[in-house]
């Protein structure tokens, strides 16, 4: 089963959410973790045993891993593989984006099966030319792999790249949509190609002249409840793609441990807010 559909099936049987993992300095100290390679471990396999069997998927930050060098992408390996045998669905967050033979390398890294870093899906920038990510598209239509294309994020420096014009009058962002639209076009129940959309970016999308409903795919959407979005936002921000917008939730989730049934209550209890939230 391609990502798409393996992603629309998790979202119905346990609704639209998308537990971050974020191990940083900071909540591993709240947690009364070291900050080590040792501390991220414990650290993810508290979420992964509090998300398995109640949210739609997992989102591991890769930059909270490498950061710990090669001991902590060992532990980032873990974290896929346990998914997998938990069976939670990934989005790995690593946000790559090169040309060529440097993007070749970053799709076999995170989407070929075997690779020690294999994910289900992985976050990508399409800011070389959304024609640079081939590699990494061609390679999850081989493998039934999922890819999160950034669109419209919501940290205010975004707006400057993402609203500016291009030479044929469409809106950057416009550009990311439709080319993702294409891709998915025709898939049921929806397309392997999502978009990354903040909830936050207000009138942007009917501004830009955005459809994402005929975007057909996955729409990965920070900023929902705590960071602001509520009913109205959302309905401003996705319209009638509601239904396949993934909320992605961390800091809401994780400031709920490190006891793991705290932490089991807090993802079901942000599961249940992010399916009424988008009714």
């Amino acid at each position: 089963m391609a990502f798409g559909a393996q992603l629309a099936a998790a979202m119905d049987r346990h609704g639209p959410l998308c537990v971050g993992i974020d191990p940083h300095a900071g909540l591993l100290a709240a947690w009364g973790l070291p900050d080590t390679a040792d501390g991220l471990r414990a650290f993810s396999d508290a979420v992964l045993d509090a998300a398995a069997g109640g949210c739609a998927a997992v989102k591991p930050n890769a930059a909270f891993y490498e950061r710990h060098g090669s001991a902590g992408v060992a532990v980032l390996e873990h974290v896929l593989g346990r998914s997998r045998e938990l069976g939670l669905l990934t989005v790995l967050d690593a946000k790559r984006g090169d040309i060529g033979s440097t993007m070749q390398g970053y799709a076999e890294s995170y989407l070929a099966p075997g690779a020690p870093l294999e994910a289900d899906s992985v976050t990508v920038s399409p800011y070389l030319g959304f024609g640079s990510l081939k590699p990494a598209l061609d390679l999850a239509a081989e493998h039934g792999k999922g890819v999160f294309v950034l669109a419209l994020t919501s940290n205010p420096e975004g707006a400057s790249v993402q609203h500016a014009i291009a030479p044929d009058g469409r809106a950057v962002a416009a550009v990311v949509a439709d080319e993702a639209a294409a891709i998915n076009s025709g898939a049921e129940p929806m397309g392997d190609i999502g978009l990354v959309v903040g909830a936050t970016v207000g009138d942007a999308v009917h501004r830009l002249g955005i459809d994402l409903d005929r975007v057909n795919g996955p729409l990965l959407s920070p900023g929902v409840g705590a960071q602001g979005a509520g009913p109205a936002e959302l309905s401003l921000v996705f319209g009638n793609a509601k239904a396949r917008v993934l909320v992605n939730q961390s800091r809401g989730v994780l400031s709920a441990g490190p006891d793991v049934e705290r932490l089991r209550t807090a993802v079901l209890d942000a599961s249940a807010a992010a399916a009424s939230i988008l009714r």
